[in-house]
């Protein structure tokens, strides 16, 4: 199979799974909770003050940001839909991370940008305590960025490891070169 193929099945493949849930979620919560409203099953109504599902509709960005910005957030979405699609056959193989992260971001993008297109409005859904109504879209790009900010965290670390390893074999070369070289002027 031509690797680039197989590149684009894994971001299709990751993407996909994300937006079937974001997209199956919002359809369940748009028909079984009236807008404005909240739910919790009864055996979980001890989460109530700290978490529950509402149905809410947002114009805006992540987490209800920039309200009223739809149009600039679908162009938005259309542009980063289209660098993670160029640009991911050109990230490493062994970068697994960045190719994570941008599956993430991929899926979060096209999920919010469905919902654009169809209904002019993100529906969000997941309440958590005081923080801002968000969806599966919004988590999908957020834990999107968090995978990447480790996964360039870890490669710093390794890059690091990988300079003092070199810069300590020279060191030693360096100081077998000195006593070679005094072995040679003692004989």
């Amino acid at each position: 199979m031509n690797s680039k193929l197989k590149d684009y099945l894994i971001l299709f493949g990751v993407a996909g799974v994300v937006i079937v849930l974001d997209q199956w979620t919002k359809s369940l919560v748009r028909a079984n909770i009236e807008f404005g409203s909240q739910w919790l099953p009864d055996w979980l109504s001890w989460l109530s003050p700290y978490a529950r599902f509402v149905n809410w509709h947002n114009s805006g960005a992540a987490f209800g940001m920039f309200q009223n910005g739809n149009l600039v957030f679908t162009v938005l979405a259309f542009i980063v839909i289209a660098a993670i699609i160029y640009y991911y056959p050109q990230v490493e193989s062994e970068d697994w991370t960045l190719k994570l992260a941008m599956g993430l971001q991929l899926a979060g993008a096209t999920g919010n940008l469905i919902d654009r297109l169809m209904f002019g409005k993100v529906t969000d859904f997941l309440s958590v305590g005081t923080f801002p109504v968000f969806n599966v879209a919004d988590s999908s790009i957020t834990i999107g960025v968090i995978v990447l900010l480790i996964g360039v965290w870890y490669k710093e670390q390794q890059e690091k490891k990988n300079a003092a390893k070199l810069s300590s074999d020279s060191d030693q070369s360096i100081v077998n070169n000195e006593q070679s070289n005094i072995s040679g002027e003692q004989s």
